[in-house]
């Protein structure tokens, strides 16, 4: 396919045309994709290490997915399941309560279109279910661009600075994070403080976790705090809601972050590489609390749209086929020992961290404080030389890397000698 345009025509449509708020940061437009690799609108082959954000653990366009879509598109595309449903529809929903990490034995789920959709489902969900309106989330989170999703997310710009009063009831805890001071008994005894201080512990309707924050900054939430914390919310009768919109989908090695604690959430959200590119998300919980909102509670027009739901399937299929978790685990590992290398050579890297193949490293100062202008400078780098790389972090000074877990290893490879060359260019500047 042949486009009509340039990269620098496309760019004045979008000065012209595009949401200041809603436009890309790159002067680059895609025309073709390829599992880890871009080609932009005058040719030029980009290298991606961000995967949609988090959307393409399989890669663009798994020829498997593709298949999948074009053989459903032959037969329905569109008919809104709350008017009339399909069989896709109900297929994945069973897939899911098989498979993901909640309380059962018997499990519901529902389906609807982005990762704040979910979200705002799940909290409806817990609210009709225990009668109760508070939510608790952590500092650092990342919840979705929606008006409640944003009064749940714990980071202010770009995020929250110009939209005015946040819904209420939504109360913030501090994030386990010892590498910025907070232990796991420190943000345990917060949650204690705050149903003191804020809310008692029997208003509240769910508490909010990523087990891996995303935006956050990669963060990984001991197996022993999530234990603490499923026992803390079973303690007070508040439902313990899991964000895995990034982490899910084989990012961490599991299906499932939350796998890697052994205990199951009460509600899990899942979104991003749940369909590989196709805009599907999904709640899954406990029967009865799923149950708990009455007929034509949950859903929308697009929710669920058959399409998706083919391509979600397909990534089950291919999860399991093509052995994507220990290719995951593997890729964890090369990232790992790469990032030693580098927190060796460059006095600027730290805190290298990974679970399974959702990994990411901090840039610091001479000082030792966090450095946002030094991970800009990386990722403009990088960019310069082909590769599109993504910072994130309450602090903006972390490197993280979400390139697809089917990358072919001299792809990947590639791309680490880039941000490895990138760090050396500007450790002696």
């Amino acid at each position: 396919m042949t486009s009509k345009f340039t990269n620098a025509e496309l760019n004045e449509l979008k000065k012209r045309y595009v949401a200041n708020g809603a436009a890309t940061p790159t002067e680059h437009f895609v025309a073709r994709a390829e599992n880890a690799e871009l080609w932009d609108e005058d040719g030029r082959r980009w290298i991606d290490f961000a995967g949609g954000i988090g959307v393409l653990n399989l890669g663009h366009r798994h020829p498997r997915i593709v298949k999948a879509v074009q053989e459903q598109l032959k037969c329905v595309m569109h008919t809104c399941t709350a008017v009339i449903s399909y069989a896709p529809y109900v297929q994945l929903c069973q897939r899911l309560c098989e498979k993901v990490p909640v309380k059962g034995p018997e499990r519901k789920a529902m389906l609807v279109n982005t990762g704040a959709e979910a979200l705002e489902n799940a909290v409806k969900i817990a609210r009709a279910a225990t009668g109760r309106s508070g939510v608790i989330t952590f500092d650092g989170a990342f919840h979705g661009r929606t008006m409640l999703t944003l009064a749940m997310t714990g980071k202010v710009l770009p995020y929250k600075n110009d939209f005015g009063p946040m819904p209420g009831e939504v109360y913030r805890a501090p994030y386990p994070n010892p590498m910025h001071g907070i232990s796991d008994e420190m943000a345990l005894s917060a949650l204690e403080k705050l149903f003191k201080t804020d809310i008692p512990a029997h208003r509240v309707a769910a508490i909010v976790i990523e087990p891996v924050q995303g935006e956050g900054g990669f963060y990984i939430a001991s197996p022993a705090y999530l234990r603490a914390l499923r026992e803390l919310c079973d303690r007070h009768g508040i439902l313990l809601i899991v964000d895995e919109v990034q982490s899910g989908f084989a990012r961490t090695g599991k299906l499932f972050a939350l796998e890697h604690s052994n205990i199951e959430a009460d509600l899990l959200t899942t979104a991003k590489s749940l369909a590989n590119g196709m805009p599907l998300s999904a709640v899954v919980g406990t029967a009865k609390v799923m149950d708990a909102s009455g007929p034509g509670s949950l859903g929308g027009t697009y929710s669920g749209n058959p399409l998706s739901c083919a391509a979600a399937l397909a990534v089950l299929d291919t999860i399991e086929e093509e052995n994507i978790l220990a290719r995951s685990e593997q890729m964890g590992r090369l990232l790992a020992e790469r990032f030693s290398v580098w927190e060796q050579r460059f006095k600027m890297v730290n805190y290298p961290r990974n679970l399974g193949a959702m990994a990411a490293f901090e840039l610091l100062d001479t000082n030792g404080r966090p450095d946002a202008a030094m991970a800009q400078a990386l990722c403009a780098k990088a960019r310069e030389q082909g590769l599109i790389l993504l910072s994130c972090g309450f602090y903006g000074n972390t490197i993280r890397i979400l390139v697809p877990i089917t990358a072919p290893s001299d792809v990947l490879e590639e791309g680490l000698s880039i941000i490895e060359q990138s760090l050396e260019t500007l450790s002696v500047s």
